[in-house]
């Protein structure tokens, strides 16, 4: 079958939708889409096989259930946890995804450590950061730059060469 080239798009446009939203809410301006020229985000120059890799997710614990240092949601704040033991589940209830299409009792899904650690194993990764991070969904860039600046430092300090960034 041929492919067919539609005069309009057959899907719905988040970037259309968020001007229109904003502009139907009054704001003097348009939204103003983040882009940052300097950014951390870099070719790897080293082999995966030497490199340690951590995981960022948008998942927290459940309330009471978080391990030591970790802050008590809410107020989410970014956060930083060790990799081992890896937690049974964390708290996703509040996060917009799709409820009838998935669920999330596959917490590999979206925290895929046991992954990970097998990677090391077969020696297809070097390491496993020794703590994985946590960020909150965030609309405001504000708060979204502050708190990967966060998650940077935490990854330099547990000299992570690369992320998987793992949205609920």
């Amino acid at each position: 079958m041929a492919h067919q080239r539609l005069s309009n798009r057959s899907f719905v446009s988040y970037i259309d939708k968020s001007r229109e939203y904003y502009e139907a809410q009054g704001y003097p301006s348009p939204y103003g889409w983040a882009f940052h020229e300097d950014s951390p985000f870099t070719q790897l120059h080293r082999l995966v096989t030497d490199c340690t890799i951590g995981i960022v997710t948008t998942a927290f614990f459940p309330k009471g259930d978080e391990p030591e240092g970790v802050p008590e949601a809410p107020p989410k704040r970014p956060y930083a946890a060790p990799s081992d033991p890896i937690p049974v589940k964390l708290y996703t209830d509040d996060v917009s995804w799709d409820k009838q299409a998935t669920d999330m009792d596959d917490l590999g899904s979206y925290l895929p450590l046991q992954a990970l650690m097998q990677k090391k194993q077969e020696g297809k990764i070097g390491a496993v950061s020794q703590r994985f991070y946590g960020i909150p969904t965030d609309y405001s860039q504000r708060r979204s730059l502050e708190d990967a600046q966060q998650i940077l430092s935490w990854c330099r300090e547990d000299a992570v060469d690369a992320v998987l960034l793992v949205p609920v």
